[in-house]
């Protein structure tokens, strides 16, 4: 029996099973899928769990079920590519025939000196719920500080303001406007939407230090009770550690067909993957597709497609609170109650498709 391994039960992963399973997957073949936790997490709603906003039970989706499917749970510690061997923590090795990695990304700190020891984060499931005890355990008047004004901080700050309206929150960023990533419109009605709630926001900022309560944005002591850093991701550890070719942001080098160029086995979905777009959950799930598509043609001792047409993205939707939201859907600009309206469908379709 030939082994598929998938590492990571992320937005990628979980698109290779639902289209692997029931009827895709050839005779003589199965799939082991790892994973630290034992359900899918919808990360993209880690910031409302982090917030309050939402219990853990929201941010959770059941992994499939099907006979030729095994999950094993664990710490991957190396990839082994020479011998195909997954090593993990007090456990056996894995082996694979096949291998897609999509072990997703971490916090990155730009090598700013005490950012990882003092600061909460809201990458994984496990710190995002140590991030709700420490802030939610603040008491009134307290203050939090988010560095990062991208989408993760931006609907942090916005959950949090509304789960917490008792507590002082300021937004670090290092841009002259929050959402660079956005047009200037979308990130002046987010910035309005702040200032009448009296959420602060600090541009320009340039965090040089972080000790215990205190960040220093251009060597000047700002005093915070809580410190999240939301400014930037990298590719995991694991990943990190692999001697393959990778991209100016250490994402792995792939062919057309998502595999490494030395290995037809091994392919790599999602955040650790050099794509001509910001790493997301939509970008994940297209480049699943075609490795599907590229695993079945191989499998049946086909050529797999020359190459893709680009992966198109429907668009990007943000949430402020629980009524008001911003967004770019084919291109243009909204704001207001419709894109909020929008993600909660999209995130009550996904779950119900996937649960």
């Amino acid at each position: 029996m030939k082994n598929l391994v998938i590492l990571g039960g992320g937005y990628g992963g979980m698109r290779i099973l639902q289209r692997l399973l029931p009827n895709q997957l050839p005779e003589g073949f199965q799939i082991t899928l790892v994973d630290r936790v034992p359900y899918h997490c919808l990360k993209t709603e880690y910031y409302a769990l982090a917030a309050g906003a939402i219990s853990d039970q929201h941010v959770r989706v059941a992994f499939p079920e099907h006979p030729r499917l095994q999950i094993k749970y664990g710490e991957i510690t190396n990839i082994d590519l020479d011998a195909k061997l997954i090593h993990f923590d007090n456990q056996e090795p894995l082996s694979y025939d096949d291998l897609v990695i999509g072990l997703g990304c971490e916090d990155k700190f730009h090598n700013v000196p005490g950012a990882k020891e003092h600061s909460c984060s809201i990458q994984t499931i496990d710190s995002s719920r140590l991030t709700y005890q420490k802030v939610n355990n603040l008491a009134p008047g307290s203050t939090v500080a988010i560095v990062g004004a991208g989408l993760s901080g931006v609907e942090l700050a916005s959950e949090l303001h509304e789960s917490r309206p008792d507590l002082r929150i300021k937004l670090l960023d290092r841009g002259n406007h929050i959402l660079s990533a956005f047009p200037e419109r979308l990130s002046e009605y987010v910035e309005n939407w702040f200032d009448f709630r009296g959420v602060e926001i600090i541009n320009n900022a340039n965090i040089t230090s972080v000790e215990e309560k205190v960040l220093f944005n251009n060597d000047e002591p700002v005093e915070c009770d809580v410190i999240v850093w939301t400014a930037g991701i990298q590719p995991s550890k694991i990943v990190q550690q692999l001697d393959v070719e990778k991209d100016a942001g250490g994402r792995v080098v792939l062919t057309k067909q998502h595999n490494l160029p030395n290995d037809e086995h091994v392919y790599v979905v999602g955040d650790c993957a050099s794509l001509p777009h910001a790493p997301s959950a939509q970008l994940a799930e297209g480049q699943a597709e075609q490795i599907v598509q590229v695993l079945v043609k191989r499998w049946n001792n086909e050529e797999p497609p020359s190459e893709f047409p680009p992966i198109k993205l429907k668009g990007i939707l943000g949430s402020l609170g629980k009524k008001h939201g911003f967004g770019l859907v084919a291109d243009r600009a909204i704001t207001g109650r419709v894109p909020r309206l929008l993600k909660s469908g999209v995130l009550w379709m996904y779950k119900y498709h996937n649960g």
